[in-house]
Parts: C-alpha cells; sequence; structure tokens
C-alpha cells in the first residue's frame, strides 16, 4: 500500500511517522486476515464464548499469526486481542486486534467479515486498517496521513438529506442495549435505504461513501478503535452513541459530515455536536 504525502516523513504521534503508523498497520490487517481466509468457507467447528459469541481455529491462528509479527517487527509494544488476551500492559503504545470481526458472517459463509487493527497511545488512535480478504478491500488511516482505500485516497459520501441516505447497522434487535432500538428504527424509517450490511463491513462502505450511516449499540474496544482514524480520515464523524468522539466508549455511530448532527438527534445522543 503507498502512502503518498509530503509531509510523511514528519514525526508524529508515537515516536512514529505518517507513513510508519499507516503502513504497518495495513500490512499487520492484511497478515492477519489472510491467515483467516485460508479457514473461510471450510468445515470448521465453531466454539461458544462465555459471552455467546462464536470462535473458531480462524480466529486463533489470525490472532496469534498477528502477536507474531508484532513481536517481530515492535517487541516493545503490548497487544490487546479479542481472542488471546493482553501482552504487555504497560507498554506506551499497543496494537489492538480483532483477528475476524464479524464471526457469525465468517463462519456462515458470508463476506462481511474483515480484520481490524489499530495502533494506540492510551486512549489516542494512533492508525487504524481493517482488511476485508473475502472482497480484497484494505483501508487504512492515521491522524494527518488521510484515508487509503487499495492504495488511493478515499472520501465519505456528501449526501445531505436523511431521505437520501443509506443507513446500517449489525443487528437491528439491539439485544444487549433494547432501549436503543427505536431510536434507530425511527432513523431506518426516515432514511432512503436501511440493510444490516453490519459488523466492520459497515464502517468501510461509511468511510468510502457508499453507505452514509453505520451504528452499533455495543461496540468491544477491539471492534472500534481501528475505525474511528478511518472514518475521521475519510471526512466523517465517528462517537460512541452519546456523541463522545472516542473508540472507547462501548458504542459507535460512524456518519458522513453532511449529515452527522441530525443523525445523532434522530438517535437521542446527548451531545449531538460534532467535533469540528
Amino acid at each position: 500500500m503507498s502512502i503518498r504525502r509530503p509531509d510523511s516523513t514528519r514525526p508524529a504521534a508515537g515516536g512514529l511517522t505518517l507513513d510508519e503508523r499507516v503502513a504497518p498497520a495495513a500490512e499487520l490487517a492484511r497478515i492477519t486476515g489472510m491467515v483467516a481466509l485460508r479457514h473461510y468457507r471450510t468445515n470448521l467447528a465453531v466454539e461458544t464464548k462465555a459471552d455467546g459469541s462464536p470462535v473458531t481455529v480462524a480466529d486463533r491462528a489470525a490472532e496469534t499469526a498477528a502477536r507474531a509479527w508484532v513481536q517481530s517487527r515492535f517487541p516493545q509494544d503490548g497487544v490487546l486481542g479479542e481472542e488471546l488476551g493482553e501482552e504487555r500492559p504497560g507498554a506506551a503504545r499497543r496494537w489492538i486486534i480483532d483477528p475476524i470481526d464479524g464471526t457469525k458472517s465468517f463462519v456462515r459463509g458470508a463476506p462481511l467479515w474483515g480484520s481490524l487493527v489499530a495502533l494506540c497511545e492510551g486512549e489516542r488512535v494512533l492508525a487504524g486498517a481493517a482488511y476485508f480478504p473475502a472482497v480484497d478491500e484494505l483501508v487504512a488511516a492515521a491522524p494527518g496521513a488521510g484515508c487509503w482505500w487499495n492504495g488511493s485516497r478515499c472520501q465519505v459520501s456528501t449526501v445531505g438529506a436523511l431521505a437520501d441516505a443509506t443507513v446500517l447497522t449489525t443487528d437491528e434487535r439491539f439485544s444487549e442495549r433494547p432501549e436503543r432500538a427505536a431510536p434507530w428504527r425511527a432513523l431506518a424509517r426516515a432514511a432512503s435505504v436501511s440493510r444490516t450490511w453490519g459488523d466492520c463491513f459497515g464502517y468501510l462502505l461509511v468511510a468510502t461513501g457508499r453507505a452514509e450511516v453505520m451504528c452499533d449499540g455495543t461496540m468491544s474496544v477491539w471492534d472500534a478503535a481501528a475505525l474511528q482514524p478511518i472514518i475521521e480520515e475519510a471526512g466523517g464523524v465517528f462517537t460512541d452513541w452519546l456523541g463522545v468522539p472516542t473508540a472507547f466508549g462501548g458504542s459507535a455511530v460512524a456518519t458522513n459530515r453532511a449529515l452527522a448532527d441530525e443523525v445523532r438527534t434522530v438517535l437521542g445522543q446527548t451531545n449531538p455536536s460534532t467535533p469540528p
């Protein structure tokens, strides 16, 4: 993935240049996703974790490969992964990894899944990347570096009327936060198209201008961290359900900029103001 920026050698947050943040994140997302892809549409045994979510050998193999890459390239950095926990929790930087976001789609042979990687310093996301092996799409970003989709810059849409918008969520039942189902239904009724093209795939569609809204009532940090810079650097707005611009709020709403305030008002967020 080529990142062509005139300021790409300028030192950036975390002691790394812009290229040194985006390119490794993109490389790691692709490596992780390619390991998962070897198991896609094969006869996998599916286990159920304590939280009720599925896990397979593909999830664990992909995360193991990702951890080995971090150890070889950035041995002082920490790692937090969905399947295998945390390593070096006291490190200044840590890589947050979801080897297969959308395991329910993965095990059913549906292509709406991806591998997510974020490089963080505390709760500040220095870079994020998402690779979607089943459709061979890669999107990566870092603050100040732009958002890159298969090697070219991408942007959110300019759709400014909710009646013309495509709005997405992962599961419209919102079973873990049922109070958020009614606001979602109100948003869906006001939109032109409402679909459950969910998990990380929905955020890819927003970042590349193919949808205007993606929201999840519940998100773990490994689900959300990579997505914040991707949406923001594509010109969109990423917040939690309360309207706070963070990947660590336990939920997510991603929009283009034109609809940012209106969408958050419909969803009943307490802080609908978008960041400048």
